[in-house]
């Protein structure tokens, strides 16, 4: 039989992770973050743009989660990754670079908090926040494609880091 919302038996739980959304500002992709940061027990989103969405398309992709994630709205990413860094965050950019680690050989913190950034649905992390960042992380592509959308991407990364610390 399959099982709804009210008769699972999965372990509520929450992990040090803060999700850093850069210039994310696609409202279905909004709900989507909210939607699974709630099932991998994210502690908070912080959202950095000028225009976030948080109206009518994101709440029907979000299905009521944004009532019960954690999140903010700071325009000023630099602020948001310094004041990680100084609460002791490991800050891990989610990106395709020349220098940046797949995720399935990545060890992360036990010892820290996380912060996972993510980029624009476009661009991606932007230099300055990949220079500001204590690691870049990629997930190996196996097709024509170089790239995937950033929900996808961040689901990826955030069953494995969950699967680290779990």
């Amino acid at each position: 039989m399959q099982l709804t919302h009210y008769n699972t038996n999965f372990n509520k739980k929450t992990f040090p992770i803060t999700l850093v959304c850069e210039n994310v500002t696609n409202a279905p992709n909004i709900g989507s973050l909210f939607r699974i940061a709630d099932a991998f027990g994210v502690e908070k989103i912080i959202f950095c743009s000028h225009d976030i969405p948080l109206g009518r398309k994101m709440t029907k992709t979000s299905r009521a989660t944004e009532k019960v994630v954690k999140y903010e709205v700071i325009e000023d990413i630099e602020e948001v990754l310094s004041n990680l860094k100084s609460s002791n965050h490991q800050c891990v950019a989610l990106e395709i670079t020349e220098n940046s680690t797949p995720i399935h050989t990545f060890n992360f913190s036990e010892d820290k908090p996380i912060a996972l950034i993510i980029g624009d649905e476009n661009f991606g992390v932007s230099e300055a926040i990949l220079q500001a960042c204590d690691n870049i992380i990629h997930i190996n592509m196996f097709g024509q494609n170089s790239s995937m959308n950033v929900v996808q991407a961040t689901n990826i990364a955030l069953y494995e880091i969950t699967k680290q610390l779990y």
